[in-house]
């Protein structure tokens, strides 16, 4: 799984103009399943993000999670993630997970964070969504889980 974290003041989703998720202060998380997932990617992304220190105490530094601050969590499935873009001009999407596959693995990681009492927002799995953020910092990280094959590929 590939995962990039937006620290954010704010963000929505919209489908079609109706808005279907927004948070106020918290992460954003745009989330790839890839080939081969499995429940233990999700569990291990799950942990990793809503523990990150990416928000700042009292002496501004980076040193509290999304768990400390009471912040939000919005969580958009994005399989242009696996994009590769090594040959040619076109992306291969070959690496990301058929979709019953992926959205399972999408609901179940967006279950083990609402598990830690993290309020969660969605976007729509499959739909073409518009993402409106204000990142905060700006602070953008990515994140794989421990089985990436993209490290291991020619």
């Amino acid at each position: 799984m590939r995962a990039v974290v937006q620290r954010v003041s704010h963000c929505q989703v919209t489908v079609e103009g109706e808005e279907i998720g927004r948070i106020g202060a918290g992460l954003l998380v745009l989330l790839g399943v890839q080939n081969g997932d499995a429940e233990k990617d999700a569990n291990y992304l799950a942990d990793k993000i809503s523990g990150l220190r990416v928000f700042e105490d009292d002496h501004g530094k980076m040193n509290l999670s999304l768990q400390e601050t009471g912040g939000s969590m919005l969580i958009v499935s994005q399989f242009t993630l696996l994009g590769d873009c090594r040959k040619g001009k076109r992306p291969s999407f070959s690496d990301a997970a058929p979709p019953p596959q992926a959205m399972s693995l999408y609901e179940r990681f967006c279950d083990l964070v609402r598990q830690k009492s993290i309020p969660v927002a969605t976007g729509r799995f499959q739909a073409d969504m518009q993402v409106t953020l204000t990142n905060s910092g700006p602070v953008t990280l990515i994140l794989d889980s421990p089985r990436d094959s993209f490290a291991s590929k020619p």
